[in-house]
């Protein structure tokens, strides 16, 4: 669509550019933006109505807001940020370079700015930093008629009417109430006659991956955000969550595959930041990967006796490093959804011993035959090495199994227990446990 927008532009037909426009639906405006030159991206942005125009900016990507507030006039930063919803403002200062967020600010009511500020206070990736102040409240004196007559006033500007809420004298939270109650019910009744008390909230400071979860579990649309003092502040809507979801399993893609969570689009990250990304737990996993070459050293006069005992290494060590990080990657994903908590480590640890004996079984049996059968090897060096296949898998599947636990019992991501780093430390239990049967059942 880019390309349509730019041959239009270029044959200066403007008349068919605010057809085409208005024929578009917002977000594929703003991906179509995204792929054009600063000058044209300015013109077709002109081009938009009012009301489009801050929509289609709050579904731009960071480079192209920053390009259009720096070419756009004091008073078209002022229309945009007026019709912005204030969590979208929010996130936009929260990204842009000082000079950019200065111009926003200096061209926002003074209102508004208090309003930002004070969102800017919470703690990052908390429920007070991802909520919206833009919602329906009501008093619980109010009759329903006067609940609808209110909303017809107030709610063109609010993020979300599917749900609204009850509040008291002082604001405190006492009931929610969804808009198709609200318009099906007799209008002589108080919303507080109406109003569903059992209500799923959460305070300011709580981490937006519970306030996810949470989402999930009771299928929710919209959330209330509380003080400690149960005083309403605003809302979390279900599509601010989509995005916090897939921003938290891009990161947790990114630790798991031992790098730095970077939240720029990969062709837009510079070589260099992929490079500083990356290479901190490369540094970490090779130095740590010595400690197998040490353990290799410590059994040199193993090898030399028997030679061949050389040759299973790598298998002994993918075998094992591939069995740890299939547990690790299914406890992480439990851990992340909230299937398993830290409580669970027993049963881990339980199922995963049940799992390893299965899973070690098959492959001790069909390595022994494969190397009995079809290699040079003797009957007590396929022993030997299927023996230690057999532990190192059941080491390997109880380690992957718990580490995340542990982690996550330390306050840390369990996500850094991942792939790479279970595969090093699985790594050297394979070395010690192959190197110890070689030595008892050959008798080296």
């Amino acid at each position: 669509m880019a390309q349509e927008l730019l041959r239009i532009i270029r044959e200066n037909n403007i008349s068919e550019l605010r057809q085409v426009l208005q024929r578009m639906n917002s977000v594929d405006i703003a991906k179509s933006m995204e792929e054009l030159e600063g000058k044209y991206l300015l013109l077709v942005f002109r081009l938009l109505t009012k009301d489009t125009s801050a929509e289609v900016f709050s579904y731009l990507d960071k480079e192209s807001q920053q390009k259009i507030i720096e070419l756009i006039t004091d008073d078209e930063v002022k229309e945009i940020i007026e019709n912005l919803f204030l969590d979208d403002t929010v996130d936009i200062i929260e990204e842009l370079p000082a000079n950019v967020v200065g111009k926003i600010i200096s061209n926002t009511s003074l209102e508004k700015r208090k309003l930002i500020n004070q969102f800017l206070k919470y703690e990052e990736n908390s429920a007070g930093a991802i909520m919206t102040i833009e919602f329906i409240d009501f008093k619980e004196g109010m009759t329903i008629k006067e609940a609808i007559d209110y909303t017809r006033k107030t709610g063109v500007n609010k993020e979300s009417l599917d749900n609204c809420f009850i509040i008291d004298r002082e604001r405190r939270l006492k009931g929610i109430i969804s808009l198709k109650d609200l318009i099906l019910s007799d209008e002589n009744m108080l919303v507080s006659d109406v109003m569903e008390t059992n209500i799923v909230s959460v305070k300011t400071f709580e981490d937006q991956e519970r306030v996810a979860a949470l989402f999930k579990t009771y299928d929710l649309l919209s959330m209330p955000v509380v003080d400690i003092e149960n005083r309403l502040v605003g809302i979390i809507t279900v599509d601010d969550i989509v995005d916090i979801i897939e921003q938290e399993n891009t990161e947790d893609f990114q630790k798991m595959a031992a790098m730095e969570p970077n939240e720029q689009p990969y062709l837009k990250t510079p070589v260099l930041t992929l490079a500083k990304n990356r290479i901190v737990w490369l540094l970490v996993l090779m130095i740590s990967a010595t400690v197998t070459g040490t353990i290799i050293q410590g059994f040199e006069d193993v090898l030399q006796s028997v030679v061949i005992l050389a040759s299973f290494i790598p298998m002994l060590m993918d075998t094992g490093g591939n069995s740890g990080s299939q547990s690790s990657t299914l406890v992480i994903r439990g851990l992340a959804l909230g299937e398993i908590t830290t409580k669970d480590f027993l049963k881990v640890i339980f199922k995963e011993f049940r799992v390893s004996i299965v899973v070690a079984t098959v492959l001790a049996i069909v390595n022994f035959l494969r190397l009995y059968l079809f290699t040079s090897a003797d009957l007590m060096i396929s022993l030997t090495v299927c023996a230690s296949l057999f532990f190192t898998v059941i080491l390997a599947k109880v380690i992957g199994g718990v580490l995340p636990i542990i982690s996550k019992k330390l306050k840390l991501d369990p996500a850094i227990m991942a792939s790479p780093l279970i595969t090093t430390i699985v790594d050297a239990f394979a070395l010690i446990v192959y190197f110890g049967f070689a030595k008892l059942l050959l008798g080296i």
